[in-house]
């Protein structure tokens, strides 16, 4: 539970890989060695990576296996990470596929393989975590989404829709939640360059994991329900999402 002005002492990251989750948890943090945070991901390198680099901010790590592929494997992350220690203030759903977009509307595994870690397993989640904060009666998600959601575009509408689908569910979530108390927060960043957009041509206004966990924290403490990175993106996103088809359609986006 937060401390007496306002700290988190617990997070659990759902996803725990995640370069804007890792950032998010440091800034969130502050490097106050009490904090405990949980990192739920695939065991291997990059988690024990991850939890070095936290470690070495003085925070206290502990892992737990996740798959977003297994359901047992997430049901049995949460209920480990709830029932272990104290009450939970903060949880990230930080995991997603970015996936071949170009093999994705051909090849049904492809779209299916979206369609279960960036939709299925995040709703998921979502439903287990909810339930166990509102049992703890307080607690906020922060639940990593995309711009590209918003209007799925030609060059990536099967990873576009699988995030469409997500921010739909927790921001329904959101206002379910809220009468116990709950904070759910969507972050809609737009390109990020992290390894997940490894090898990609950086799009305009793209931020560092830094900069969206900046966004990411401000809008917590600000009690947010809809967070974008950068902020500008709002506007942006606003202005392609009323163009007419026949003019979004031809656009190289």
């Amino acid at each position: 539970m937060k401390d007496a002005i306002g700290n988190v002492q617990r997070v659990l990251v759902l996803g725990g890989t995640s370069d804007i989750a890792l950032a998010t948890v440091a800034k969130l943090t502050a490097e106050r060695r009490d904090v405990q945070v949980t990192l739920a991901a695939r065991p291997g390198e990059r988690r024990e990576a991850a939890t070095s680099k936290l470690e070495s901010l003085g925070l206290q790590v502990a892992e737990v296996d996740f798959d977003a592929d297994d359901r047992a494997s997430y049901e049995k992350a949460i209920a480990s990470a709830f029932e272990t220690g104290g009450d939970i203030d903060v949880v990230m759903v930080a995991f997603g596929l970015l996936g071949d977009q170009a093999r994705a509307w051909r090849d049904v595994d492809a779209a299916l393989d979206l369609v279960q870690v960036n939709y299925a397993a995040a709703v998921a989640c979502g439903v287990l975590v909810g339930e166990r904060l509102r049992a703890q009666g307080h607690g906020a998600i922060v639940a990593m989404s995309s711009v590209a959601g918003e209007r799925p575009r030609k060059s990536n509408f099967v990873y576009g829709s699988t995030k469409a689908g997500l921010d739909s569910f927790y921001t329904g979530l959101g206002d379910a939640l809220a009468a116990d108390g709950i904070q759910v927060m969507v972050v809609r960043p737009g390109f990020v360059r992290s390894k997940m957009t490894e090898g990609l041509k950086a799009a305009p206004l793209s931020q560092t994991p830094e900069q969206v966990a900046d966004v990411i924290v401000a809008g917590l403490r600000a009690g947010r329900r809809t967070v974008w990175a950068p902020p500008a993106m709002r506007w942006v996103m606003s202005a392609l999402r009323h163009l007419p088809h026949p003019v979004f359609s031809r656009l190289p986006i």
